[in-house]
């Protein structure tokens, strides 16, 4: 088997030219599904819609550096939600068992 070395000096080559790249044109955030196109050989396209199952929660970088998989995120909100019922609601606050909507983020 041979193996080949790659210069580090190397520049990219004159055929790859991303001076009109937009970084994060097709960017869209995945809580709100994705569609991926296939076109086949014969012509047809078949058409996929993806969305994330019911329950999945998307966790922002700064927090997945300190939780990484489920169970810790788990184990942390347990840990939270024994300290709410131990410190007492706020004067004006609506019950604590109230769900409320969360606003979008644009």
């Amino acid at each position: 088997m041979k193996t080949t070395k790659k210069n580090k000096n190397e520049e990219m080559r004159a055929e790859y030219d991303f001076s009109k790249a937009e970084r994060g044109k097709f960017y869209r955030p995945l809580d709100k599904g994705y569609t991926v196109h296939v076109t086949k050989a014969d012509g047809t396209t078949v058409v996929n819609h993806y969305t994330l199952a019911e329950g999945t929660v998307l966790l922002a970088p700064d927090v997945l550096e300190y939780f990484s998989d489920s169970e810790s995120v788990n184990e942390a909100l347990r840990s939270l939600i024994q300290l709410m019922e131990k410190v007492p609601a706020r004067k004006y606050k609506i019950h604590r068992s109230v769900a409320r909507q969360v606003a979008e983020r644009k």
